[in-house]
């Protein structure tokens, strides 16, 4: 635990000087090597790794450890000098540190906590939770699994096990099970190993992942790209629609082909509706609208004329087609404009799951 906070502090320390000289048997000062505060950080865990010693890094951020193993692999050889110069800076600190706390009421509670009575505990448990921050594992786990795939396919093995040790066992095993099978075994095997991390640096890794998933920047565009097309030659005019799927099908047919099947205009009305929502669809129509698009479709689509007014009541598609036929011919725009709002009804009526439209043939 001294070892650790040690480390720590050399790492968050912002100014420690030049590494203390050596002196020679007659006094005078032997050159060193001067290191950064990430270099004799990475000196003396290489020095305690290699005298047989474990030292405890899970307390260090997750970005001090990546930076920790950053310095390690590109670290120049250390003469003995600049060694010896390093490891008696970190003694001194060592002998003048006395004792580290875990600087949180999670990490005392942690330390202390079976030692309080169950009463005590649990008013200083609801406390913490109540006064600190919101858990950020809470929130982790009630994302759903494709939410936090992108952190296990990306994060190190020990991150990645500290976030399935933390979430729900059926969550877990579904991120599990898709890694590939040797990043599995590494991962299942480090998740054996997370009894020894403190409180927290569980937290600490809690709050990076959220942070991660929060930052991560929200889609620009809604849908896929050939419903967005289809949404835009749905306001279209017929003629601009066909020119457009045209120029489309010369440059790529197979998108083409998933425009035209997110294309839904008022001749498609009788193979997208179902019959038992029709008289819900007019209701939803401004009646002066609902005659002029009858009346332009049909020319221009008497079959979903006839399928809107078989299935609403006799006496309102008799009152229907009597004023739509009175109108006589109508102007191509004002008719498709009249068309396309009975369409973008029938939308709205969808997204808002009012009804549910049959999804368009292949």
């Amino acid at each position: 635990m001294l070892i650790h906070g040690v480390i720590q502090e050399m790492w968050g320390c912002s100014t420690m000087g030049l590494t203390q000289e050596l002196m020679d048997p007659e006094g005078t000062a032997l050159p060193v090597r001067h290191l950064t505060n990430a270099e004799k950080a990475a000196v003396i865990v290489r020095l305690l790794i290699s005298e047989g010693a474990a030292p405890r890094l899970t307390g260090l951020s997750p970005r001090q450890q990546e930076r920790l193993v950053e310095r390690m692999a590109s670290l120049a050889p250390v003469d003995r000098r600049t060694l010896a110069a390093v490891a008696q800076e970190f003694a001194q600190r060592l002998d003048n540190l006395g004792l580290t706390f875990p600087g949180n009421m999670a990490g005392a509670l942690e330390m202390i906590g079976e030692h309080l009575s169950q009463d005590t505990r649990q008013r200083l448990t609801d406390r913490a939770e109540a006064e600190g921050p919101p858990d950020p594992w809470r929130k982790l786990a009630g994302m759903e699994a494709d939410q936090l795939r992108p952190l296990v396919t990306r994060e190190s093995a020990e991150i990645c096990a500290i976030l399935l040790a933390k979430l729900p066992v059926s969550k877990a095993a579904a991120l599990l099970s898709d890694l590939p099978e040797d990043r599995a075994h590494i991962v299942a095997h480090a998740v054996s190993l997370t009894g020894a991390v403190d409180p927290a640096t569980i937290a600490r890794v809690g709050d990076q992942l959220l942070g991660e998933l929060s930052a991560r920047s929200a889609p620009a565009f809604d849908g896929n790209p050939a419903d967005r097309v289809g949404a835009i030659l749905n306001a279209a005019t017929a003629t601009t629609r066909e020119k457009v799927l045209d120029g489309l099908d010369t440059r790529d047919e197979v998108f083409a082909g998933h425009v035209r099947r997110a294309i839904f205009t008022f001749e498609h009305i009788p193979k997208r509706v179902e019959a038992k929502d029709v008289p819900r669809v007019m209701r939803a129509v401004d009646p002066e609208t609902t005659v002029l698009a009858l009346a332009a479709a049909m020319q221009a689509a008497p079959v979903a004329v006839e399928f809107l007014l078989e299935n609403m009541s006799k006496r309102m598609a008799e009152q229907l087609r009597e004023d739509a036929e009175a109108r006589g011919t109508i102007r191509g725009a004002e008719g498709e404009a009249a068309m396309a709002e009975v369409v973008t009804a029938i939308r709205a009526q969808e997204e808002a799951g009012e009804i549910r439209l049959i999804a368009p043939e292949d």
